[in-house]
């Protein structure tokens, strides 16, 4: 466990040895900010089952979908900036984009996923996803599945081509998505294990994926899920653990990630868009991120047919629902990752929460969610709900 002793992580230890004895966890870190301040910094099991390579507090871990909300912030700094406009159309900015019954998308459509194009384009492979031309190229000539603004279509992968072009494109230095997020957010808030893209010499520090995730025939799967995530770049090891894989920035899937910085990402949210002196985002813009979009209830049949709480601003809301019972209160803001990794912020008890992980799983209750199980145990050892 941690070699840092923090304050009041009793339970958080006791819970992660326990999942871990049980098979539950193989490899699991855990941070929590309360106020600002870490409090609790805890990890334990194994980052490589064939080496028996242990996790450590500088283990990284692969947090899929976690990466969303950092490419949703990169993009509101550029509208705090004036340089990007909720309202305005994608097209304003990416000129290319506006073919094919897409002209009407407008920022906001993206953030709310309500653009219409979760597909990816046709042909990729692994390689082509690494090609941010190719990829960009592609998401530009897609026909959308519904129109724009009026369906909500769940986008998986393709979220952080579409963010990550706005930002590319309003951007003065005309930066890629995963340098925008490490200069303007996770270097300034002293969060150095936020990659979006992964050098090649911090490979070695990143943990073995194990997937535990049920196989689920493709006959079963909705047609509209395998689109979003063709099974040649599905989110798991084979496609995820490849060195060029994790070199690109893939902004809506790939990010990697220490427990400890990722929480840090989720501290400044709680704090209202501010760490330890350095304001990232408006307090005012950052107070809105748990407003719910419209229609917030809507099924989504890329998701199986389930609603996604998704907030106006690119970020889940909390609730005993879905994938994020961990963040369990409505007022937060979250995003889980594939195989249950997850991120919070709790404006009301500005407590920020990371838990990463490299058994991907996929519960469906609460006794069975471990990232609910840790979490709880989080708000155990620091007295807060």
């Amino acid at each position: 466990m941690s070699a840092q002793v923090l304050a009041r992580s009793k339970n958080v230890d006791a819970t992660l040895a326990r999942l871990i004895a049980e098979g539950r966890e193989i490899g699991v870190q855990v941070a929590a900010y309360l106020d600002g301040k870490l409090v609790i910094d805890s990890w334990g099991g194994v980052a490589d089952p064939a080496t028996g390579r242990a996790v450590d507090g500088d283990t990284l871990f692969n947090m899929f979908s976690v990466t969303k909300p950092m490419a949703a912030t990169a993009l509101h700094i550029q509208v705090a900036r004036g340089l990007v406009d909720y309202d305005a159309r994608v097209m304003d900015y990416w000129p290319e984009f506006g073919v094919n019954g897409k002209e009407p998308t407008t920022v906001r459509d993206v953030l709310t996923h309500r653009a219409g194009i979760p597909q990816m384009p046709e042909g990729v492979t692994p390689e082509l996803m690494c090609d941010w031309e190719w990829m960009t190229k592609g998401i530009a000539a897609l026909t959308p599945l519904a129109p724009p603004g009026e369906k909500a279509l769940y986008l998986s992968m393709t979220f952080g081509w579409l963010v990550g072009e706005i930002v590319r494109r309003t951007d003065p230095a005309h930066r890629d998505i995963g340098t925008f997020i490490r200069e303007e957010i996770a270097l300034p808030i002293s969060a150095p294990d936020i990659w979006v893209g992964l050098p090649d010499e911090q490979l070695p520090r990143v943990a073995k994926l194990v997937n535990a995730m049920p196989v689920v025939p493709p006959e079963y799967l909705p047609p509209l899920y395998t689109a979003s995530m063709p099974p040649q770049v599905d989110l798991v090891p084979e496609v995820f653990e490849r060195p060029d894989v994790r070199r690109a920035p893939i902004a809506g899937v790939g990010g990697i990630f220490t427990a400890r910085s990722c929480a840090r990402f989720w501290a400044m949210i709680a704090q209202g868009g501010e760490l330890d002196g350095v304001r990232i985002l408006p307090a005012d813009l950052v107070a809105t991120f748990n407003t719910p979009r419209p229609i917030s209830d809507e099924p989504d049949p890329v998701m199986f047919g389930m609603p996604v709480p998704l907030g106006v601003a690119g970020f889940w809301l909390g609730g005993d629902t879905f994938s994020v019972r961990a963040a369990k209160h409505q007022r937060a803001v979250c995003h889980p990752g594939a195989g249950n990794s997850i991120g919070f912020a709790d404006p009301e008890t500005k407590l920020a929460v990371a838990i990463a992980h490299n058994r991907m799983q996929a519960p469906q209750t609460r006794e069975e969610d471990t990232a609910f199980i840790i979490a709880e145990a989080i708000r155990a050892d620091l007295g807060i709900d």
